[in-house]
């Protein structure tokens, strides 16, 4: 651990680190919390808005459909920002694409700030559209930018920081978001324009800090400027072993073009790494972690704890959560491998919900059992953060060459945030319906990725990209592979 501190610390590799994950992921984990503490407020402000325009008051349905609108088109935002970040990317770069998201985050911020004054519920709901198409642009590009920055030794300590930062959001969202700070009826618009002081900071900081070195080699063939950007970031030195793994991934892109998502979808090379991705991910999404950060206060309420006790719990789970994705990073993902961690944190949350389902069930008949709900639930949140959020981190940058990755994590992106649209309209509805069984959806889904990790994922940890590919191709599925040998042939 102290080794690799030391390396981090070398050069600019963990200033241009630190300031990734506050123009990030850290948005996104920001905006996942915050909504939740001012919501009674900003649902009053649509109230005396319409009040003041029309000169009676709204229909209920007519609030609840405006609020509706507010929590939803962050998830479209975010959409349409995954959707645009190969362009993005490939016209502006790594640097300047983020800039590009810090600088929609200042304008969202600006426009939150001015809404209550304005008393327009108009203005909300286009600043949530702005903050969620630059959490769509940066949370992607951050994963970008550190995968290309990375070398190989550390590359999963180094991925896993974009998930320590999402986690670090959610905390902050859930401190601000206190009475005691700016969860109050008159500071609600400050609450949700704090992540535009963030993107500010990033955004004064990145012209000082050099440009991804992956992307200068491999897609701008600027050879010079990669090795000064290598002793930038990591201290002097002549960086072979980095230099020659980019330029054997260089050979094998100009044998293929750089593809668009529609073209990754067709192409049978990577039909593999794209399955893997994208099951990983939606268990990921759908093994219960999102809607705990939605939905807390209505899931402990659930479980039985007292209403007084549940905003300070949640912010409990936000220290639990950031500080075992730090642990994580520095103790476990380059030391047991990705694999361990997936399958064995699938099978423990799997289990986990297993035992809520079964004390949700039995909670009258003692005062202790909520307690007991609870802190699986704590060990839950553990367990996500120390094993399939880190590594799945690290998979990202991974799995794709230099000309497929951004396609990939367009593809990735819109993936996620549908499914974090629909999970957050459809899980209310499930916990009425379903009660204490609810939970069971999320045992099977993180059953599944257990099942999916342990027979099919190969380990990562430590090889090229390359290697990593040619793993992918020799999976077999009844002896017969998704990848022709034709077609392989064909292509390199």
């Amino acid at each position: 651990m102290g080794s690799v501190l030391q390396q981090l610390c070398r050069g600019n590799a963990l200033l241009v680190i630190i300031t990734l994950g506050f123009g990030g992921t850290f948005h996104l984990g920001y905006h996942m919390t915050a909504l939740s503490s001012p919501s009674p407020f900003i649902q009053s402000f649509i109230n005396s808005s319409w009040f003041d325009r029309y000169g009676e008051a709204p229909p209920p349905q007519t609030v609840t459909m405006i609020w509706s609108l507010i929590v939803s088109m962050f998830a479209v935002g975010g959409l349409f920002g995954a959707g645009s970040v190969k362009i993005v990317s490939g016209r502006l770069g790594r640097k300047k694409a983020m800039m590009l998201s810090c600088c929609v985050s200042l304008v969202a911020m600006v426009i939150m700030l001015s809404s209550k004054k304005a008393k327009s519920y108009e203005m909300v709901i286009v600043a949530r559209i702005l903050y969620g198409w630059s959490t769509g642009v940066g949370n992607s590009i951050h994963v970008i930018y550190l995968s290309e920055i990375s070398p190989r030794k550390i590359r999963g300590i180094v991925t896993l920081t974009s998930a320590t930062f999402a986690s670090l959001g959610k905390l902050s969202g859930q401190f601000f978001g206190l009475s005691e700070i700016l969860g109050r009826k008159e500071l609600w618009n400050v609450l949700l324009a704090v992540p535009g002081v963030f993107a500010a900071v990033a955004l004064i900081t990145l012209p000082f800090l050099p440009e991804a070195p992956r992307y200068l080699l491999i897609e701008k063939h600027d050879d010079e400027t990669c090795k000064k950007a290598l002793q930038s970031l990591w201290g002097k030195g002549v960086y072979k072993e980095e230099m020659d793994d980019m330029l054997a991934e260089q050979a094998v892109i100009e044998a293929v073009p750089p593809k668009t998502p529609l073209q990754l979808l067709r192409d049978r090379m990577v039909r593999w790494q794209l399955v893997t991705m994208v099951l990983i991910y939606g268990c990921n999404q759908l093994s219960g972690m999102s809607v705990i950060s939605t939905f807390a206060f209505d899931i402990f309420l659930q479980v039985g704890i007292q209403q007084g006790q549940i905003r300070y719990i949640t912010l409990g789970l936000g220290i639990v959560e950031i500080l075992t994705s730090i642990a994580s990073g520095l103790l476990l993902i380059e030391r047991l491998g990705r694999r361990p961690l997936i399958w064995g944190g699938y099978i423990i949350m799997s289990s986990c919900w297993v035992l809520v389902t079964i004390m949700l069930n039995v909670q009258n008949q003692s005062e202790w059992i909520p307690y007991v709900t609870a802190s699986l639930i704590v060990l839950f949140i553990i367990v996500f953060c120390g094993g399939p959020v880190g590594a799945i981190a690290a998979l990202n940058s991974e799995l794709f060459i230099q000309t497929d990755r951004v396609a990939a994590l367009v593809v990735i992106g819109v993936q996620r945030w549908l499914t974090f649209a629909t999970v957050g309209l459809v899980f209310p509805f499930i916990l009425t319906s379903l009660g204490s069984y609810s939970f069971l959806v999320f045992a099977i889904m993180s059953l599944v990725g257990c099942l999916y990790t342990f027979f099919f994922l190969p380990e990562t940890k430590g090889k090229t990209i390359l290697e990593i590919s040619e793993q992918f191709r020799a999976i077999t599925i009844c002896g017969k592979s998704l990848v022709e040998k034709k077609h392989i042939e064909t292509k390199l």
